[in-house]
């Protein structure tokens, strides 16, 4: 029990940092990004191509592998979304097609064989019978650093005030001055670079694979769906449920099922509140 209770926890803070990218793109634009997943396979194969590869040290990688995120998010907004954001349904197509296009991209460029990714940090932490990996551990805590750090600048700082105005009032907002391109723009940029984050760590807790993408982004919708969507509370706290459910799924019944029982609740939760647990659409 005690080591379903502690992996739980330790997948729901990387689920939290994916899907908190997603929330934060619908609360602002009120789109969703179906390309969402690339940021985190962009992530994930620029560290592989920097520190396996290209010998460049762990921490130059890892940068890299950010930078790298937040460039494609913006040039997908700036390129494509920008141009569709008053017709949401134009823009899921689009990010759905620019996502299956990356992939095949990916494919050319790395072929469709899975890799296996080097560990940020290296160690299995053992005590009384539980078994953890410290790459797992940094993730983690990795995960929940930045997710304050990001709490505190949105609800503490100017812009980070300017994105929740644009977020509860988007026609207001710009009576008092503020530029919603521009907050969208860094919006953006925030969600590639949690997504780039995220993909370095899943792709060492799994393996890199041209098809990664797929499944966080299920995660991503499946957090945001339940807890609320543009719910940032919301969906920190459903990533915890979703993580003990699939950590309890693959422990005690079988990891094909892990999956399923999220979707049980998805539908659960649309029939009883189709606002989610939360209902919130605002940071």
């Amino acid at each position: 029990m005690a080591q379903i209770i502690i992996q739980g926890l330790l997948l729901s803070g990387l689920y939290a940092l994916i899907a908190v990218g997603f929330t934060m793109i619908f609360s602002v634009g009120r789109v969703l990004n179906l390309s969402y997943g690339i940021y985190i396979m962009v992530g994930g194969y620029a560290y592989y191509q920097a520190v396996q590869v290209m010998h460049f040290p762990k921490i130059v990688g890892f940068v890299l592998a950010v930078a790298a995120g937040v460039a494609f998010a913006v040039a997908t907004y700036q390129f494509l979304v920008r141009r569709l954001e008053n017709d949401p349904v134009a823009v899921e197509i689009s990010t759905l097609i620019l996502a299956v296009v990356m992939q095949s991209a990916i494919i050319i460029m790395f072929s469709a064989s899975s890799r296996t990714m080097w560990p940020l940090v290296n160690g299995v932490w053992r005590v009384e019978g539980i078994t953890v990996t410290y790459n797992i551990m940094l993730a983690t805590v990795a995960s929940w650093f930045i997710l304050g750090g990001l709490l505190v600048f949105v609800r503490k700082t100017h812009l980070g005030r300017a994105i929740q105005a644009v977020s509860m009032d988007r026609k207001g907002a710009m009576v008092s001055g503020v530029d919603p391109r521009r907050i969208s723009m860094v919006t953006w940029a925030i969600s590639g670079g949690l997504g780039a984050v995220a993909g370095v760590f899943f792709a060492t807790y799994t393996q890199l694979d041209p098809a990664m993408w797929v499944a966080p982004l299920i995660i991503a919708v499946a957090v945001v769906v339940i807890g609320g969507i543009g719910s940032i509370v919301g969906s920190l706290i459903v990533a915890h449920i979703i993580g003990f459910m699939e950590t309890i799924t693959t422990s005690l019944i079988a990891a094909e099922l892990r999956g399923v029982f999220t979707m049980a609740l998805i539908i659960i939760v649309l029939v009883v509140t189709p606002k989610g647990l939360f209902g919130k659409e605002e940071l």
